[in-house]
């Protein structure tokens, strides 16, 4: 199979996210390789971060899958109304009402900001653009949210639009960039959205960014290689944390 045909597989996110994508590496294995490779390739519960987040994406770049999501009308997440849905519909697309709104206004927000809409809804765009390559000769994959010409946007939320820069590289976006940025060859910015608050920003990457974001993928390579490389030199059952206290 060819990269054409796969890429034609990974349009498909149960291909993508499911037992077939893990076949290839992302840089969402990044920091678990990094920090706790004994849980690499598990599958984890996801926060109601990541569910907004999702719920985000989805609103914004594919709203005809918004259908997915179940919309729970509970107060909280502690009512049996909620704690039963859990035990009914697949927890990955399971929001409370009140949540889905909130994200609604902030999706309302970017189309209301001339400028950044036109970065998101402009024509021509692409969305959820699945790429595929070769990185320290293993093979990765990543999705695109936005390829607008020669540009990579990618939409995320957060707690603190000032503290972006911060939690930025937290949250291993630098070595995002990095992976979509050799595997398509186009320049990556990030465009932000502030929860409560709705405030908006636009960030684009420095190289020392960029060099981050490559530190980390051979950190995570080198751990990968180590413990789950066609010949692992150690038992990653046996792995702890080693560090200095300053």
């Amino acid at each position: 199979m060819d990269n054409a045909q796969i890429i034609e597989l990974l349009k498909d996110d149960k291909n993508y996210y499911g037992e077939f994508g893990h076949n290839f590496l992302s840089n969402s294995d990044i920091g678990t390789l990094i920090h706790n490779p004994r849980m690499f390739g598990k599958k984890s519960e996801p926060s109601l971060a990541m569910l907004q987040g999702s719920y985000f994406h989805t609103a914004c770049l594919e709203p005809l899958k918004l259908k997915d999501f179940i919309l729970i009308d509970a107060s909280t997440r502690t009512t049996n109304i909620y704690k039963d849905a859990c035990k009914d519909y697949n927890t990955n697309f399971l929001l409370l009402k009140k949540e889905a709104e909130e994200v609604d206004q902030m999706v309302m927000a970017l189309r209301e900001n001339k400028e950044l809409s036109k970065l998101v809804w402009d024509n021509g765009i692409k969305y959820e653009v699945p790429v595929l390559g070769e990185i320290h000769n293993l093979m990765w994959k990543g999705k695109c949210d936005i390829i607008n010409g020669d540009n990579i946007y990618d939409l995320k939320t957060t707690t603190s639009l000032d503290d972006f820069k911060y939690s930025a590289k937290k949250y291993n976006y630098d070595s995002q960039v990095a992976v979509y940025e050799h595997l398509t060859g186009k320049k990556m910015s990030f465009i932000v959205i502030e929860k409560g608050t709705n405030r908006l920003g636009y960030f684009q990457c420095s190289d020392e960014f960029r060099e981050s974001g490559w530190t980390k993928m051979a950190k995570a390579v080198d751990n990968y290689n180590k413990f789950y490389g066609s010949n692992p030199t150690e038992d990653v059952s046996q792995y702890f944390l080693n560090s200095y206290l300053f």
